[in-house]
């Protein structure tokens, strides 16, 4: 399987999206499975030619047949996921940053009531515009038409609420001063913070740490700095958040995956 990851050109786009990956067809395809691990980001896939189907732990995605564009959405995961291309079809994966997605669709509150959807269609050209992105061979035009399209979706909105309060949990603020800092009780404050991503400040603020370590990981060799630096208040904290999100310890889990990689993930 052949995946490339990419960064938006766009300055407005870097803003919110942080990044998007293809995958191509190959002649000699082979049945492939991996496991991805949670994030905050808002994850649009779009296949072409495909049956996808997504249960709480798992993402099969096989041939349809059909030469159509289907699409879907994963926003709330906070355990492992299992992904299976029984057949490698074609794919446009793309990942939007926390708060990002509101920036692009006019009404976000039905995608954030589900953790994921099948059949993701947010605008009447969608469907048709991406098929042609598919119909492209050459990759820098396909990235040109991609981020021209999202861009002609981009809405300005005022979310600086949201905006202060998602800084606060992420500085790892206590709940009840993030609340009273902005004048607002907790109830409301754990009610506009799943409205606007999907999850309850703590789910969000535990797959940060994580993430958190994931980048620190690439500079620090040692498991107890790397506690420390990750606003993890011990290692036994530690230890206890890796397996809940990866299943597996933190030196078992960095024996197993490549952190210098955009994107990861464990192939099985």
């Amino acid at each position: 399987m052949k995946l490339d990851f990419y960064q938006p050109k766009n300055a407005i786009l870097k803003k919110y999206i942080e990044g998007y990956y293809f995958i191509q067809r190959q002649e000699n395809h082979k049945s492939i499975e991996y496991w991805t691990f949670p994030n905050n980001f808002f994850i649009v896939s779009v296949n072409l030619g495909a049956r996808v189907e997504i249960s709480q732990d798992k993402i099969y995605i096989a041939s349809s047949g059909e030469d159509s564009v289907t699409a879907d959405f994963v926003t709330r995961y906070t355990k492992p996921i299992e992904v299976i291309y029984k057949d490698v079809i074609q794919e446009i994966t793309i990942y939007f940053k926390p708060l990002g997605i509101h920036h692009f669709i006019p009404k976000t509150d039905l995608l954030f009531e589900q953790e994921n959807g099948v059949g993701f269609n947010p605008f009447p050209d969608f469907y048709t515009v991406m098929k042609e992105l598919f119909r492209l061979e050459d990759r820098s035009i396909q990235i040109e038409k991609l981020e021209q399209y999202w861009l002609s979706k981009f809405i300005t909105k005022d979310l600086q609420l949201a905006e202060f309060i998602l800084r606060d949990v992420e500085a790892d603020l206590k709940i009840n001063e993030i609340a009273e800092k902005h004048g607002i009780s907790r109830q409301h404050l754990n009610t506009l913070f799943v409205k606007y991503l999907g999850k309850s400040p703590s789910e969000y603020r535990k797959i940060h740490r994580f993430r958190a370590a994931l980048l620190k990981k690439k500079t620090t060799k040692s498991l107890t700095h790397l506690t420390y630096e990750s606003l993890f208040y011990d290692q036994s904290h530690m230890v206890k958040d890796f397996k809940a999100l990866t299943k597996s310890n933190p030196q078992a889990f960095f024996k197993s995956v490549d952190v210098e990689k955009e994107n990861v993930w464990l192939f099985i």
